[in-house]
């Protein structure tokens, strides 16, 4: 059996295969850039399986943030998330949802997120934005909050945010379901994605590359 995901992030690159972020030095850009650090950071995505849900994550995605507070009015958000490291808790339905029956992971090893517009009032947040999956791309909201900002050693300053917001896994062509032996079918349709992320400032004259990993 099988469960669906996001999101991711979900968060657009073009899909193809899984590649480091081209380097850009980072004082070329007009707003301080903030690289999302994943260790630190939770993508969540629940969906409905028989009369309960199921839960999962994926655990190889980096994201990028350009902005400046306290107004971020205007920043952008571009997330990528490899849909293979998918993980429920249960290796089976891990396999299955990496199939062809969901995010195809050998023909479509990304998917990708890339905010359209950020708006602000006090701490509330909505980021819209070009969510693909499967090489398909849909127009997405998701509303939350800014946790807010510490300083941290050598100008690597770090910030936090947190989004929710539901997709609809069937305009992706995640289709793939079953008759429930009860009646109904096994999946629903919508999934509920909560992303919390903290991000790193990256220092003038730094190229942006993946995030360290643990204990660096």
């Amino acid at each position: 059996m099988a469960v669906l995901f996001l999101a991711g992030t979900v968060l657009a690159v073009a899909l193809g295969p899984a590649r480091a972020p081209e380097p850009v030095a980072a004082d070329t850009l007009q707003a301080a850039v903030w690289r999302i650090d994943p260790t630190n950071s939770e993508l969540l995505f629940r969906v409905r399986h028989l009369v309960s849900r199921v839960a999962g994550t994926f655990t190889d995605w980096e994201g990028v943030i350009t902005g400046a507070p306290p107004d971020w009015d205007g920043g952008r958000v571009e997330v990528r998330v490899r849909t293979r490291s998918i993980d429920t808790n249960n290796e089976r339905r891990d396999r299955h949802l990496r199939s062809p029956d969901f995010f195809a992971s050998d023909s479509f090893p990304e998917m990708s997120f890339r905010s359209t517009g950020v708006e602000f009032a006090g701490s509330a947040l909505v980021l819209r934005g070009d969510l693909t999956i499967r090489g398909i791309t849909r127009s997405i909201v998701l509303t939350g909050s800014y946790l807010g900002m510490t300083a941290g050693p050598g100008g690597r300053d770090r910030v936090g945010f947190a989004v929710a917001g539901t997709i609809k896994r069937l305009d992706y062509g995640l289709t793939w379901n079953r008759a429930a032996e009860g009646g109904g079918l096994v999946l629903g349709d919508e999934v509920a994605i909560e992303v919390t992320v903290a991000a790193e400032k990256v220092p003038p004259g730094a190229t942006l590359g993946p995030a360290p990993g643990p204990g660096a």
